[in-house]
């Protein structure tokens, strides 16, 4: 049986190198298909794995309260561009009590708008979060310069600021901001802080933002007494879905809703967010590697026209080995194993050519400054020997059923 099996090689083998410029340019299709499933995959899990890294960056043992009712996966109700105005700041400070939330360590109300940033000539549209004092502990967010806002500076209206490390650099290059005078709208602010970097978070930026009281952003800036959203830090994220149950229950009490009516408000836990995050990049995988996938499917068109086209070219030899007393099975195996030997050998390249195009781009994206791992896993390699054998056996069936037809006194006979 072996010593069959070798024999089927070396003669597929033999001509194949019989006919190297088409037998190359054919590999050259699997190759392609391959290195192109293979960086979709590589990039693909790295690009997600930079995407997740920076959501739990926000934290992932933070549970977030929106306004308005909306579906545990689907957008918040305030994305739709309507004002809703079920959360407020008493909402907050009730969360903020042990008796009622045991696990939260730090709550934060938000009531976030857009005004131009200016200072002597610099000037910028910029983001503006009117937040609690306990945005440092929830965020995990970290002082590069003086310091954050105080709950008396938060209570009395203050016109402080702190500043994004990016917008800081923006409206004051070298000058340290710290003591500056700034206009805010038409209203005038003091910098009393900037926050260290920390690079973009999920769709946001917070080095680009500006930071003031949460009263002063109500009152001052927008002119409104209810929060965008809230944001709870939980003692540990094993205590994240009990801690969403205490907050319902403490909400739909405070805002007198009856059995079976519907929350006015919305609680998530981080943890729901990357879940979405994990299922939308790994459909975007799974898309991308569907269209990687066309370009083996011409290379495996590309090995049945180079079997078919070597089929005519071999009718006496094959109907000679049939008449010295070759099996059929021993015509199937040639045509069947020369198919298979293409694509393996087209698989083995294009998976070099996709680990070292995959290394390269990790290496590109790193220097930009980006947190990008080179991941290659075992299960993208044994995905592409799978595939190249799927197709190596798939367009080798036709051409290999083709030359077992073939009759021997016919071959003999044929010019």
């Amino acid at each position: 049986m072996i010593r069959r099996l070798l024999l089927t090689w070396k003669l597929a083998w033999s001509n194949m190198m019989a006919a190297k410029l088409r037998t190359f340019l054919t590999v050259l299709g699997i190759v392609i298909g391959i290195s192109a499933v293979m960086i979709v995959m590589s990039v693909g899990s790295s690009a997600q794995s930079l995407i997740l890294d920076q959501v739990r960056n926000v934290g992932s043992d933070l549970v977030i309260i929106l306004p308005g009712e909306s579906e545990e996966d689907g957008p918040p109700a305030i994305a739709f561009g309507v004002a809703i105005t079920t959360l407020t700041n008493e909402d907050v400070e009730a969360m903020k009590k042990k008796e009622n939330v045991p696990y939260a360590v730090s709550v934060a109300g938000y009531a976030n708008g857009s005004t131009i940033a200016q200072y002597k000539n610099e000037s910028f549209n910029v983001n503006f979060n009117g937040t609690s004092a306990e945005y440092i502990n929830v965020e995990n967010a970290k002082i590069e310069r003086g310091r954050y806002f105080t709950l008396d500076e938060e209570a009395s209206l203050s016109r402080v600021v702190v500043l994004g490390f990016t917008r800081a650099r923006d409206l004051f290059g070298d000058i340290d901001p710290v003591g500056k005078q700034i206009m805010l709208g038409n209203f005038s602010f003091r910098v009393i802080g900037v926050l260290k970097e920390r690079g973009s978070v999920a769709f946001s930026n917070p080095d680009t933002e500006i930071f003031i009281p949460l009263s002063t952003s109500q009152k001052l800036m927008l002119g409104v007494d209810y929060l965008t959203y809230a944001r709870m830090k939980v003692n540990d994220e094993k205590n994240i879905d009990i801690t969403k149950l205490h907050v319902e229950r403490l909400l739909r009490d405070r805002h007198h809703l009856e059995f079976g009516e519907a929350n006015d408000f919305s609680v998530r836990g981080a943890g729901t967010a990357l879940d979405l995050l994990k299922k939308v990049t790994d459909a975007l995988k799974i898309f991308l590697v569907g269209v990687a996938s066309v370009a083996l499917l011409v290379g495996g068109v590309g090995i049945m026209n180079i079997l078919l086209i070597s089929l005519k070219q071999r009718i006496r030899d094959i109907g000679l080995r049939k008449a010295l007393g070759a099996l059929n099975s021993d015509i199937f195996a040639q045509f069947l194993v020369e198919a298979i030997g293409i694509s393996l050998v087209g698989t083995v390249i294009g998976v070099i050519v996709g680990i070292f195009v995959t290394y390269v781009v990790a290496i590109i994206v790193q220097n930009l400054g980006y947190n990008w791992p080179f991941i290659l896993t075992f299960e993208s390699v044994g995905i592409a020997f799978v595939i190249a054998l799927a197709i190596g056996i798939i367009f080798g069936l036709y051409p290999a059923k083709k030359a077992v037809k073939i009759s021997p006194t016919e071959a003999l006979r044929y010019e």
